[in-house]
């Protein structure tokens, strides 16, 4: 409660164009589009340049910001919408990070299941550091809608909720499109599987 308090009386001075509580704002959520555009777009360079431009549109649109959705959802909107601007100006995306499944709202356990990366192994920890690449590569070949669902709950741990209310869809889009997204992953790292277990010189010969 005094958190939000504080963001609120945050954004009221921002509004008034009080630069210091914008910066603070800033400070605030910085680190988490950071992450989170990075993460989507697939490299640094572009995902400095689009912190800022959130930001830039952030305060340029805060006389519009009415508080019914919070701060945070709104900052993601804005953010998503630019990824999405600038993957489809882009041919190729480059994945670059890594994360894991977390299981479902509805109680669901993950079919997912990874090796333990802490193994002592050489050839194994080879092994899990190439099931990572599939499982990126694959992400990154995610369309914008699904990638954006993915990340939002995989790795920005948000509810269904609050991701409907970031890209403006129903809950039930949200559960379809993440859905679609975890299946198409857990095809590539299927077959990645079947491949590497039929032909063990398989990843080798790459």
């Amino acid at each position: 409660m005094d958190s939000l308090s504080v963001e609120a009386r945050l954004v009221e001075r921002a509004k008034a164009q009080d630069e210091a509580a914008f910066e603070q704002i800033m400070n605030l959520y910085a680190d988490r589009l950071y992450n989170y555009i990075l993460r989507m777009v697939g490299n640094e360079a572009d995902a400095e340049d689009l912190v800022q431009e959130t930001f830039l549109r952030a305060y340029q649109g805060l006389p519009a910001f009415d508080g019914r959705a919070s701060l945070s959802t709104w900052l993601y909107r804005i953010a998503t919408n630019l990824c999405i601007d600038h993957q489809r100006r882009r041919a190729r995306r480059v994945p670059t990070v890594s994360y894991s499944i977390r299981e479902d709202e509805d109680g669901e356990p993950t079919e997912w299941e990874f090796p333990d990366l802490r193994t002592p192994d050489p050839l194994e920890a080879a092994l899990n550091r190439e099931l990572e690449e599939v499982v990126e590569r694959a992400v990154s070949r995610l369309s914008p809608r699904l990638k954006t669902v993915l990340l939002l709950y995989d790795v920005e741990e948000l509810s269904y909720e609050e991701i409907a209310r970031v890209l403006n869809i129903p809950i039930g889009t949200v559960k379809s499109r993440l859905n679609h997204a975890r299946a198409r992953i857990q095809r590539e790292v299927a077959a990645y599987l079947n491949d590497a277990a039929t032909d063990p010189q398989a990843s080798s010969a790459e």
